[in-house]
């Protein structure tokens, strides 16, 4: 199918965009990479009136790092996010996590911040920043606010972003000290829609007790799931069969999966428990590696 008719802009500045979207409000949608919106346009599950295209704004292209943190902007492409070295050294769960995304030609033009609008509760990118606890910075014309992550997803495919706005970059903090992640994921072929995903990022202290860990489940409720409860249960503690074992029934009580045509929820709870406790061990292993410390 092709999409319905629409107007088409591409400002060339933040400033012009953010005017653009001041006046056209919900009848306007952004369009960056559009490997998210060109289908669903195509098959008009979404007929905007007018379509922003925001690829001239190299402004918001970049990965920058400050020494405690990272910066990226919202249309830096996802394939930058996958080879750049500042990432892979300071943030791995995301390096590892990306190129789980579609194919190479996906990521060549999706990009990190459309990834996170679009809020697909089993993608990639939304799990890891979860995860790791970044904060967006959304732009209006009137002023830039910040929103941590575990605010910014509301529901299925719905942020906490009004249509008046644009994502313009994120933040997010570099692990301290002895730290360990992991990524995984089951789809039925490469490049597919993860059934069920999972990220941790966790680090120990000098005894290796578990000092701080966020576990994220994707694919299993409407939002990237934080299993606070998990967190609270393993921080103080060493790891252990009888801890992964409590673990599981964590994540057995707190998911909710829904059947469709590609697995059962049974099947996605199940593999929810398997994902989460595989994802705890590689992290722990990781950060109590002997070359994985860091000033």
């Amino acid at each position: 199918m092709k999409p319905a008719k629409f107007d088409y802009y591409c400002p060339k500045t933040v400033d012009e965009a953010l005017s653009l979207l001041e006046e056209i409000g919900f009848d306007g949608k952004i369009i960056a990479g559009g490997q998210s919106l060109v289908p669903i346009m195509n098959m008009r599950l979404s007929t905007p009136e007018y379509l922003i295209d925001i690829n001239h704004l190299k402004d918001l292209q970049f990965i920058e790092f400050d020494g405690s943190k990272m910066k990226i902007g919202a249309l830096t492409r996802q394939t930058e996010i996958e080879m750049s070295d500042a990432v892979r050294q300071h943030l791995g769960l995301l390096s590892e996590a990306v190129p789980y995304i579609g194919h190479v030609q996906t990521r060549n033009r999706g990009t990190f911040g459309g990834s996170l609008v679009h809020a697909d509760p089993s993608a990639e990118i939304p799990l890891s920043l979860m995860a790791l606890g970044g904060t967006l910075h959304i732009a209006s014309k009137e002023e830039v606010r910040e929103v941590n992550v575990e605010d910014f997803f509301v529901t299925y495919l719905t942020t906490d972003i009004m249509p008046n706005e644009l994502l313009v970059e994120i933040h997010i903090p570099v692990p301290e000290g002895r730290a360990g992640y992991s990524f995984h994921e089951i789809s039925r072929r490469h490049g597919d829609f993860a059934l069920v995903a999972a990220a941790c990022q966790l680090s120990v202290d000098s005894q290796d007790r578990i000092s701080k860990v966020r576990l994220v489940l994707g694919g299993v409720d409407a939002v990237p799931l934080l299993i606070t409860e998990a967190s609270e249960l393993m921080e103080g503690e060493y790891l252990s069969a009888p801890l992964l074992n409590k673990i599981a029934d964590i994540v057995d009580e707190a998911v909710n999966p829904e059947s469709d045509l590609h697995a059962t929820a049974d099947y996605r709870r199940h593999l929810a428990k398997k994902l989460a406790v595989r994802t705890v061990k590689t992290a722990y292993e990781r950060a109590r590696s002997e070359n994985n410390e860091r000033s």
